[in-house]
């Protein structure tokens, strides 16, 4: 019997995009299962909470069987460890996001050794959005309808109306 091939994508997915969709989409071909866990990051201060967050990843992600949605507080390394996974998947859009990655996964193979980080390139028609761009252009009034799922682009007219 063949062991499952899961990789973990963690992430504060403030909101989920179309770039992040592209990379779980594009990491299928390789993992079985996708698991995408929605963390808090305590240098960022999102707009949605981690219950909301879960509750869009879960929405955009409903269609592909295979990715399963979770939330964790922590560090990555401790999910993984009580996952009992090791593959750590990260998107990678430009090249200043290299320096900033390859120092995570170093740190995150320093503190498990057997955690392993897989990158992949989100395809060109996405490497410009960033989910706080989103946030800033929706802010502003912009239509973020071809950066993101329609799902997300209601939650963030709905939110931002209440500010």
């Amino acid at each position: 019997m063949a062991v499952e091939k899961v990789a973990v994508y963690a992430g504060t997915f403030d909101p989920i995009t179309f770039g992040h969709l592209d990379v779980i989409e594009r990491a299928s071909k390789v993992f079985d299962k996708i698991v995408v866990a929605v963390t808090t990051n305590p240098s960022k201060k999102p707009l949605f909470s981690l219950e909301e967050r879960v509750r869009l990843v879960r929405e955009c992600a409903k269609e592909k069987p295979f990715v399963e949605v979770d939330s964790f507080r922590g560090l990555l390394v401790d999910y993984l460890r009580k996952r009992k996974a090791r593959i750590i998947l990260r998107g990678m859009r430009e090249i200043s996001d290299f320096e900033r990655e390859f120092q995570h996964a170093s740190m995150n193979r320093k503190l498990c050794k057997e955690a392993d980080t897989f990158f992949v390139m989100t395809s060109e028609k996405y490497y410009y959005i960033s989910s706080s761009l989103v946030r800033e252009i929706a802010s502003l009034g912009g239509s973020v309808g071809c950066f993101v799922p329609e799902a997300v682009e209601k939650a963030l007219r709905k939110k931002l109306a209440k500010k």
